[in-house]
């Protein structure tokens, strides 16, 4: 098994539009809910949200690709651009070797309401002839392929939440058996709008707080749901030796992957937790390290089956040691990207092993009593951490967690 590095790193986030704002945003704990702007909420019994702020698609896109892509693939190219960048890769490495896994929970859902809309108003022949190229699942991680020039494999996973950590994850399993020299992996969303949050919210996961400082709640009992966010998270993942020969820079090595299923139930996850203590056990395989100097980042959706689950599952991983690991979630700050969310909180992992500042959970005031790990309340910490977990739960019983470490 070859080894498998990350060379690259690009985001855009409700509380940064790179990885630099993104990093310095975690350590401050900024709080990047906020009431809803992409629709009127006046009437609308969920009104807050972790929206994009300032983004503008013209600083890394022309004209043309704006103008046929949905908001998804956008922030896609975006986080994509900055992380391609930061690698170098582009020129260095034979097309046929570089591929691209990019997901997304529910793709181009902005052009699908906007489409439908039209049908019901204006009739068929008013429905855009771009209305399937710009809504399909997958269509994100062709033009991140056709953007780079990516000629490799090719694959837009679809795991719910656990979107783009499954992506990061089978990135590392192709290049690890030589499927491919480098990836270009993560996920993208955009569903802010009325449909997803009506959808959502009649299944009674989103938070209706008004308060944007006592809505993302992980792990605090007043919590009363998740709250949504958008966004993208993208990685360049490589063959070490193949970094090492163009010499790249080195940001993190992954040395862990875990996948398993609940196959309990659709949106609830298995209270015993047996298989999200499997996912975290598969990537911690080969990877001995004290709990002290373990940083896991938490999938903390701020649910209070999410939030047990998470914690039993911590419990059966690491028994007795499991107190001592420095456990977030960064969600407390940007809400929940869906399909983004995964490869956005891989990126704070690796910024976590990066810097040796632990990002808190702010605004965790009341602890769940049945929650009693060490969730960073509110203020960031310094702490060696040597190995850095990142874990994602998603709709159908889907897990996963990834493990990185610094490159030696």
């Amino acid at each position: 098994m070859k080894r498998v590095v990350v060379t690259g790193m690009g985001c855009v986030t409700p509380i940064g539009n790179t990885v630099d704002e993104y990093a310095k945003a975690l350590i401050e704990g900024k709080n990047g809910i906020d009431t809803i702007t992409h629709f009127d909420v006046t009437d609308n019994k969920y009104t807050l949200a972790g929206e994009l702020k300032d983004f503008d698609p013209a600083k890394r896109l022309d004209k043309n690709a704006i103008r046929k892509s949905d908001i998804y693939t956008q922030y896609a190219l975006y986080a994509a651009d900055e992380a391609v960048e930061q690698s170098g890769i582009i020129g260095k490495i034979d097309p046929d070797e570089l591929g691209v896994y990019v997901g997304s929970g529910i793709g181009g859902f902005e052009t699908f309401c906007t489409e439908h809309e039209n049908l019901l108003k204006s009739g068929q022949r008013r429905v855009s002839p771009q209305f399937i190229p710009k809504m399909i699942g997958n269509i994100a991680a062709g033009n991140v392929a056709i953007r780079f020039g990516a000629k490799g494999p090719c694959i837009a996973h679809t795991t719910a939440c656990a979107t783009s950590s499954t992506s990061i994850g089978e990135a590392y399993r192709a290049i690890a058996v030589g499927a491919a020299e480098a990836i270009i992996c993560g996920g993208s969303e955009a569903v802010i709008n009325p449909l997803a949050v009506a959808g959502f919210g009649n299944c009674q996961a989103l938070s209706a707080a008004t308060d944007k400082n006592a809505a993302s709640l992980p792990f605090d009992k007043r919590r009363g749901g998740f709250v949504m966010g958008e966004g993208a998270a993208m990685l360049v993942l490589e063959e070490y030796e193949h970094a090492v020969n163009r010499g790249a820079e080195i940001l993190a090595e992954v040395v862990g992957y875990g996948t398993t299923c609940d196959a309990h139930h659709v949106t609830a996850p298995d209270p015993t937790a047996s298989q999200v203590a499997r996912a975290i056990k598969l990537a911690m395989k080969g990877n001995e390290v004290d709990a002290e100097k373990i940083y896991f980042n938490a999938h903390g959706t701020g649910t209070k089956l999410n939030d047990l689950t998470e914690t039993t599952a911590l419990k059966l991983a690491f028994g007795d040691d499991a107190g001592k690991i420095h456990v977030s979630s960064t969600k407390s700050m940007t809400g929940h990207m869906l399909g983004a969310a995964g490869a956005a909180e891989a990126i704070a992992s690796i910024l976590t092993i990066r810097s040796g500042i632990i990002p808190p959970t702010i605004n965790l005031l009341e602890p769940d009593e049945e929650c009693d790990l060490n969730y960073t309340p509110n203020t960031a910490v310094e702490a060696p951490i040597e190995l850095a977990l990142s874990e994602s739960l998603g709709f159908g019983g889907h897990n996963v967690c990834l493990a990185f470490r610094a490159c030696k």
